[in-house]
């Protein structure tokens, strides 16, 4: 099954988490097909921090992939934030 996901990066104490579609077979930090974004949760402005790619995530729930809890969250807010800048 393929997920869309959250793939923790950074050093401890200050993450950097990477946007990916993955096999959920695979662990967290493992092999992934495609990143589609990112979100550092440290960054002082939200427009810095978070980046998605939201013609790639709608191209993979096309295909089936499920998105994990936070990712859904992080999607919701890019795209809040797409159309605000419209």
């Amino acid at each position: 099954m393929v997920k869309i996901r959250l793939s923790r990066y950074g050093i401890k104490k200050r993450p950097f988490y990477k946007i990916v579609v993955a096999d959920s077979r695979f662990p967290r930090n493992g092999r992934f097909i495609e990143r589609i974004g990112y979100f550092d949760p440290i960054s002082k402005s939200l427009l810095g921090s978070l980046q998605i790619n939201l013609n790639r995530v709608e191209y993979w729930i096309k295909k089936g992939a499920l998105i994990s809890e936070r990712a859904k969250k992080l999607i919701q807010i890019q795209k809040n934030k797409k159309d605000s800048n419209n």
